[in-house]
């Protein structure tokens, strides 16, 4: 066995044992080991660039940028807030339908990562009960289709490299949807052995924020919890102001009227989610400053705003800017934002209009402290575009008529043309740790490949793989791949099992089409760690939850799913 045949293999072993034992980034354990690899012409430069321009890996960034323009649009978020009520049967199974066909079609972290916060501050249920199945059912939509999640499209990847046409876009649907309808009945139906986990509040740095319901507003006359106010992720509705008067602390069965000022309290950077319900306008909003960015002030000791109200300085004339929150630290702020005498030290958060930063009274009344992004409401062209676009450009693809990364090229052009996403927040969610693992990823595999270690490792085990049936060498590649993706990442499971699952394929002489598919959805099975996959990690710590809670409720998950895929491999390839 020569030299680059032994280093490839210890490359290999090496960065398995540091996904596995080291703490060190995924992206940055994948990216010393793709450098070793070019360091000892194992590799070329030109078979990295060749896997970065990989179309696999250029239609997941196109997803997911696309994503980042979804998450704008007032779609999920309305979705999130009518889920919960005081149900919970009804809204668990409200939540797993939800999470579970949209993450088929949309990236599924980012719907859990939209989904969470209405979840989490909902009035009704321990968010415990809720967030795991919410996580449980977005990994199995993702395995609905070929877009679902990002392993689907790294396994893809990889047979087109191998010289397969690849998997058409419903190859996946059979095998992930009965697969997901099982698990999520057998969710549904033990639900009640769920943790009960009480989690304290997040403690932000609280702002108050005030909105208006507006003439013809879809919020008159039904109560607060009727019109969902009580699950808006990170914000609270502390208070209502009605004709002068503060109605303090806010029932549940409170019936709201046209004029009423609603107080929210928490995360300023979660206003966005009051812009998308209908008929509730920020101060700021109704007088066209509120931007994509605010700017974070702190009224200075010598500011002649000190002992008034922003009615009484004329604030939005005086310094061209409207406040949007106000903070004031060590103490809990009352009312409407324009009757509340200034403080000196308070925190105010303003959208600017063009004459702000020429004003000449800024220094005397202000410390300034930093811009807030926040994601502004779209319009009602831009959102209808943006779903719209990219649901024809899924239907386009799977009707064959254009390839994926085209339809959603064209999409994304369309989508900076009109504004919905600027150059700036495409550079921002450009996944670069993603990319890195996966470009590392195919390298390794590449090079396991091109110095024959592959083909030797075959070789070695042909016997034993031959002595068997080629389902039980099916099952053996799905266990492996199972038991790898608890261990690291999904991503890096699918990557670094495919050349073996391959290798198999051809040393048995059957298709590869069933130990793809094995591989793709067994890296996606992470049901039992909270480390292996982006939406358990998302809610791992969102519900406070502890690793025997993801055990207790993942194994019977993962046998479920397990067996069911595995069947109908067999079923469907006659193995």
């Amino acid at each position: 066995m020569g030299f680059d045949a032994l280093f490839t293999l210890f490359v290999f072993v090496g960065t398995i044992g540091l996904l596995i034992f080291s703490n060190k980034n995924t992206a940055f354990i994948f990216s010393m080991a793709t450098l070793s690899l070019l360091l000892t012409n194992q590799l070329t430069l030109s078979d990295v660039f060749h896997n970065l321009a990989n179309p696999g890996l250029v239609t997941l960034v196109l997803l997911l940028i696309i994503s980042v323009a979804i998450d704008k649009t007032g779609f999920i978020k309305s979705i999130g807030r009518t889920l919960i009520s005081s149900d919970y049967r009804r809204s668990l199974g409200k939540l797993l339908g939800v999470s579970f066909f949209s993450s088929a079609l949309l990236n599924n972290t980012a719907i859990v990562a939209s989904l969470a916060g209405p979840v989490k501050q909902n009035q009704h249920h321990p968010a415990s009960r809720l967030l795991l199945p919410l996580s449980y059912a977005a990994i199995l939509g993702g395995t609905v289709t070929l877009i679902g999640t990002s392993t689907n499209l790294i396994v893809d990847s990889f047979l087109v490299e191998h010289g397969h046409p690849g998997f058409a876009f419903w190859d996946f649907t059979l095998y992930g949807l009965s697969a997901g309808l099982v698990c999520c009945l057998l969710l549904f139906v033990t639900s009640g052995f769920l943790p009960k986990i009480e989690v304290s509040e997040d403690q932000y740095k609280h702002y108050i924020i005030e909105a208006k319901v507006g003439w013809g507003s879809s919020l008159i006359g039904k109560t607060v919890e009727e019109n969902h106010l009580r699950n808006l992720p990170e914000l609270f509705l502390v208070e209502i102001v009605r004709d002068n008067k503060l109605i303090t602390p806010v029932a549940p069965d409170i019936i709201l009227e046209r004029d009423d000022k609603l107080i929210f309290s928490g995360n300023i950077q979660r206003v966005d989610t009051l812009s998308h319900i209908d008929g509730l306008t920020l101060f700021a909003d109704s007088n066209g400053l509120l931007r994509e960015n605010l700017t974070e002030v702190i009224v200075s000791n010598r500011a002649m705003l000190i002992g008034k109200t922003l009615k009484q300085v004329g604030f939005r004339a005086l310094f061209d800017a409207a406040v949007v929150a106000i903070r004031r630290d060590g103490e809990n702020l009352s009312g409407k934002l324009g009757e509340l005498k200034l403080k000196a030290g308070d925190f105010l958060l303003l959208a600017t209009g063009p004459d702000f930063q020429n004003r000449h009274n800024l220094k005397n009344n202000f410390f300034m402290v930093s811009e807030v992004s926040i994601a502004k409401k779209l319009t009602f062209k831009q959102e209808w575009l943006t779903i719209g676009g990219f649901l024809l450009a899924v239907l386009i693809a799977a009707l064959q008529w254009l390839s994926l990364p085209i339809a959603l090229l064209c999409l994304l052009s369309l989508l900076v043309f009109y504004g919905v996403i600027s150059g700036t927040e495409i550079k921002r969610s450009m996944p670069i740790n993603l990319i890195s693992i996966i470009v590392g990823a195919m390298s390794l595999a590449m090079a396991l490949e091109k110095s024959g270690m592959l083909e030797k490792i075959t070789t070695l085990l042909a016997p034993i793989i031959q002595s068997g049936s080629p389902f039980m060498a099916l099952v053996t590649v799905y266990l492996a791949t199972l038991l790898l993706t608890e261990m690291v990442t999904n991503n890096a499971a699918a990557a670094l099992m495919f050349p073996f699952a391959y290798g198999v394929s051809e040393s048995l002489g059957v298709s590869i089409m069933p130990f793809a598919l094995a591989v793709a959805f067994a890296a996606s099975a992470s049901f039992i760690s909270p480390y292996g996959y982006q939406t358990n990690l998302l809610v791992f710590s969102a519900g406070n939850y502890r690793f025997k809670d993801f055990i207790k409720a993942g194994v019977p998950i993962s046998i479920l799913y397990s067996t069911t895929v595995l069947l109908l491999l067999k079923w469907k390839f006659g193995l």
